[in-house]
């Protein structure tokens, strides 16, 4: 394509649209073409370029302007042109918008002095639930295939999300001819811990609790991710039943939270005092209850 209809890259029907639809526009087509969702999907990523360049002439005024009046005098028209003329527009469109691409490698040949920008180096490293919710420093060794090692300090932002990616532009493979140096892309992944199971932007945690407490609608201290946090356990509970507290989960991005959900694990003692026997042989006699019967 040598002229590239953004407004149909975006799926607006015409020019005739405000800063905001075109905003709106390419949150929702960049949310689906995304390549941290389109892993290695290498249509999608040339989407996503295309939905980048062409919010970036559209959302500003001045650039959507220039951009109009080429598009109406040049291809509005339905001109007819031939490949040299075709070329001569291009390279005028990218030189006035700034926007020419590095080549891309192809079957044809290149000059020997033509800028190659350096390949992306993908790697992942593991944060514990505290260390992701409050976001930390964590140093990284990598080797290149020299052998060679180089250290990196990133920073992993509070609240981070699990296979979310960290960008360090510039830290990737050497360019050639002058060409510039790829990126370093970082996937986190959020590993569980003893005390916390993250499920999205949940946390899962265990409640243990004594027979009577079960029994008795005890108030009981739970442990939140970032506070100790009281609850009336439900009158008869049974194991395995999970309470939800609103609001006490894991950070969803948005200045909200999930919810922290607490799975009860009922414990008997292994040992007992000769009272606390006297005591169960006395509820043995008076209780009718049955746990096998239906």
């Amino acid at each position: 394509m040598i002229f590239k209809d953004y407004y149909k890259i975006l799926q607006l029907e015409s020019s005739k649209v405000t800063t905001d639809q075109i905003k709106n526009a390419y949150r929702d087509m960049a949310k689906k073409y995304h390549p941290d969702v389109n892993e290695g999907n290498k249509n999608a990523e040339e989407r996503f370029k295309d939905l980048t360049e062409a919010y970036r002439i559209l959302s500003n005024p001045t650039s959507k302007r220039k951009y109009d009046r080429i598009w109406n005098s040049n291809v509005g028209k339905k001109k007819k042109a031939n490949k040299e003329q075709d070329a001569k527009f291009t390279d005028f469109f990218n030189i006035f918008f700034g926007t020419q691409d590095e080549q891309k490698s192809s079957g044809k040949s290149k000059s020997s002095n033509t800028p190659i920008r350096g390949e992306n180096i993908n790697t992942e490293i593991s944060a514990s639930i505290p260390e992701a919710y409050y976001g930390r420093e964590k140093n990284i060794i990598l080797k290149n295939l020299e052998g060679e090692s180089k250290n990196f300090k990133i920073k992993i932002p509070e609240g981070i999300r699990n296979n979310e990616k960290i960008r360090l532009i510039g830290q990737g493979k050497e360019g050639k001819n002058g060409g510039r140096n790829g990126d370093l892309y970082i996937t986190i992944k959020i590993e569980d811990t003893e005390n916390f199971r993250l499920r999205g932007k949940d946390l899962e945690t265990n409640l243990y609790i004594s027979p009577w407490e079960a029994i008795l609608n005890k108030k009981v201290n739970i442990q939140g991710i970032d506070e100790e946090i009281t609850i009336i356990l439900p009158e008869g509970i049974q194991n395995g039943e999970k309470i939800v507290i609103k609001g006490k989960g894991y950070k969803d991005g948005n200045g909200g939270r999930g919810d922290l959900i607490a799975e009860t694990k009922i414990m008997v003692p292994q040992t007992v005092t000769k009272e606390e026997e006297k005591l169960y042989k006395k509820l043995e006699e008076i209780s009718k209850f049955n746990p096998r019967q239906n």
